[in-house]
């Protein structure tokens, strides 16, 4: 998997949020073998560095970090949030989160494009969290984003794909856009089924840390993803209406 020209070999990513314990986070990733974790910026204190620690604990998991704006509401919230991750994780990437509701914590689809606009003006390479909608899709493109992750239900519904049509229509609208499955997963066969419908991976926290084993849960999710992934390379079979014998009737002997 490509992403702004970076190699990622795991198609899994996983948030770092809700874990039980340190020891549980690291647990998680070793076992998923996830290429990217997502820091929210808040995790992170000005003046003193009270979130040092933590940022060690990411440090040693040896993944590439991907810091959000989770809980920006404004533009000018989520492009000071942005400016703030760059220079606390030094990287130029951004998980983009406007949020414009604050029940389902659907993204604000005209905030997102104008901050998009501003951070990719800025030198950002912008992951936008957005909706299966392919018009906010082709706008946020036009602002500059190469990757799109579009939501499978709301944050930690654990709903899974509750719009399979708008899913595949945005993938399909899109074929050389890479994109991530982002939110609502819930199991791995949830996860599995995204990657069946051709997007490059999925990314998810709540069903990991929040589960009672989150480190077996985090490698059910990798197999799901892998599963997934291959099904989706083999070029699967076309679903019929009627039964269809796996057993050829040529050849075979009629009693009469």
């Amino acid at each position: 998997m490509r992403l702004y020209g970076t190699d990622i070999a795991s198609r899994l990513m996983l948030g770092t949020a809700q874990y039980p314990s340190p020891a549980v986070l690291a647990e998680a990733f070793r076992r998923s073998g996830a290429g990217i974790a997502t820091v929210s910026v808040r995790r992170e204190a000005g003046g003193e560095r009270a979130g040092a620690a933590f940022w060690d604990l990411v440090r040693g998991l040896g993944v590439r970090v991907l810091p959000n704006t989770a809980g920006c509401h404004s533009v000018r919230e989520a492009v000071t949030t942005a400016q703030m991750a760059r220079e606390l994780f030094d990287t130029p990437w951004i998980k983009l989160e406007v949020i414009g509701h604050a029940d389902t914590l659907q993204p604000d689809p005209f905030g997102l494009v104008e901050t998009a606009r501003i951070l990719a003006d800025d030198g950002f390479q912008v992951f936008p969290y957005t909706t299966e909608d392919v018009v906010l899709a082709g706008r946020l493109l036009d602002a500059g984003c190469e990757v799109l992750m579009p939501w499978g239900a709301p944050i930690g519904t654990g709903l899974g794909l509750t719009n399979l049509y708008g899913l595949r229509t945005l993938r399909a609208q899109f074929p050389g856009v890479p994109m991530v499955v982002d939110a609502g997963l819930g199991l791995p066969s949830q996860a599995a089924m995204a990657m069946e419908l051709g997007y490059d991976a999925v990314l998810l926290n709540t069903a990991v840390a929040k589960a009672g084993d989150p480190a077996a849960m985090a490698e059910g999710f990798a197999r799901a993803v892998e599963a997934g992934r291959l099904a989706f390379a083999a070029d699967p079979m076309e679903p019929r209406d009627m039964a269809a014998p796996s057993t050829p009737v040529l050849g075979q002997a009629f009693l009469e």
